[in-house]
């Protein structure tokens, strides 16, 4: 072994309220037995705000101790330069006596997938997350200074961000989160990377693993990546979409018909995730201007309703492509409500506990909308369930607390921490513009 290869440190990490990967260092040869005993943590790490500060009120306080277990993903982050490589394992938070803590938004996962499937049905999740990519000095885009940022989607934006590109896909290849696109998007210097489908907690690490990795690479070549909602509020948004099949547990696909329907079961799920919208996004995208991105001709989320290939849905029917695929075992639906201040954890999970509702109430499913939004009038609305979502922070957070349900999905702790971070953040940016509020978050996620 090299001294290089002796003294490489492993980041025991949890991912917080905001979307933020936070934890400590070890040697990595001493993880076998961390995982064990885990290194210490402290329980008003969780009220951290994405800025920095620590939440008031918090339950919290000065008080407790918890202990990070690293018992979830891990990822290599590559040797760069001068940068060495150093090993990244994903944390569940326990007690001091071993004890999950109640407000570990890991563990909250880990309990939503389990009562899932106590109903017979197993769910497949991938996650698309788009960012932009910054020159030095905050400049747009990958390319030299000076040059104008390349066309969306074109082979100019892609060969701009080489080798950016490559290596980050060579990055997430060997760490095992299976990339399968590297495309440019539509705004300027904007990108997206997605991965295989995989069962919910792998699914959310690996989102969380992404994000760190597509930092760290895009570091170590002089350039930032940033998921930010919003760079300005007049720009092209960076979303995370997550896209959610349903199987029997036998392994069979039951999320479409032969005739490319909702399953009774998926579309219990899906009315589910509908009746509870206002309050999911509260949890999925929650920052102060998240809602700025969730508005008519964005193509993100303009409203609570069910669309076939309908980009402005916040859930949407995916086409089922027949060209030599493997037909509905393809077959899935799109949360496109979500965005990367939001913990990949705790958005699946509340995905999960709405679904749930729905399947324990047995919700009709809903109607499918197959044509724009702003074809309907009134009662073509009313028609196919169309709902209005939060338009402001503060009315996301209120639909969490009106929603006498949601509030019960997670330990009061924890709900109280994410509604007391969120207001934190909105009296931080009271007095700045809309302008100046998206350059915040920008200098963060």
């Amino acid at each position: 072994m090299t001294l290089v290869e002796d003294g490489r440190l492993a980041f025991i990490a949890t991912c917080d309220l905001v979307g933020v990967t936070r934890g400590r260092a070890v040697k990595a040869r001493e993880l076998a037995s961390r995982r064990t005993t885990g290194v210490g943590w402290v329980p008003a790490d969780l009220a951290l705000t994405t800025f920095g500060d620590i939440a008031d009120p918090n339950p919290f306080g000065a008080l407790g101790d918890i202990r990070l277990i690293p018992d979830g993903t891990a990822a290599l982050l590559p040797e760069v330069g001068l940068r060495p490589a150093s090993e990244l394992v994903l944390a569940s938070i326990v007690e001091p006596d071993g004890t999950p803590w109640a407000c570990d938004p890991r563990t909250a996962l880990v309990d939503a997938v389990r009562a899932l499937d106590v109903t017979g049905l197993r769910l497949r999740v991938a996650f698309e997350q788009e960012f932009t990519v910054l020159g030095p000095g905050g400049r747009v885009g990958p390319g030299p200074e000076g040059l104008p940022v390349p066309p969306p989607f074109s082979l100019d934006a892609f060969r701009a961000a080489e080798p950016f590109g490559s290596e980050l896909v060579m990055a997430l290849a060997l760490a095992g989160l299976e990339p399968e696109n590297w495309l440019p998007e539509y705004g300027d210097g904007q990108f997206e990377i997605t991965v295989s489908p995989a069962d919910p907690v792998t699914a959310a690490d690996r989102a969380i693993l992404v994000r760190a990795i597509t930092r760290d690479v895009a570091s170590a070549h002089g350039l930032r990546a940033s998921f930010v909602p919003l760079l300005r509020p007049d720009a092209v948004g960076n979303g995370v979409h997550i896209h959610l099949s349903l199987w029997d547990s036998d392994g069979n696909p039951v999320t479409l018909d032969e005739d490319l329907d909702l399953t009774t079961p998926t579309g219990r799920f899906a009315a589910g995730i509908l009746a509870h919208a206002p309050a999911l996004i509260g949890w999925s995208a929650s920052s102060v201007i998240s809602p700025i991105r969730l508005a008519p001709h964005r193509w993100s989320s303009a409203a609570a309703f069910l669309g076939r290939q309908n980009r402005e849905a916040m859930l949407r029917i995916c086409p089922v492509v027949t060209i030599g695929s493997n037909g509905l075992a393809g077959a899935n639906l799109e949360f496109r409500a979500a965005d990367a201040t939001a913990n990949p954890w705790l958005v699946l999970a509340v995905l999960i506990r709405a679904g749930l509702d729905g399947l324990a109430r047995e919700l009709p499913s809903p109607a499918v909308l197959d044509m724009e939004l702003d074809a309907l009038g009134a009662a073509g609305r009313e028609r196919f369930g169309v709902r209005e979502l939060p338009r402001t922070q503060a009315d996301a957070l209120a639909a969490i607390e009106a929603d006498e349900m949601s509030r019960d999905w997670f330990a009061p702790d924890l709900l109280s921490t994410h509604l007391g971070i969120r207001r934190t953040e909105a009296a931080l940016l009271a007095a700045l513009t809309p302008e100046e509020q998206c350059r915040r978050y920008a200098d963060v996620i």
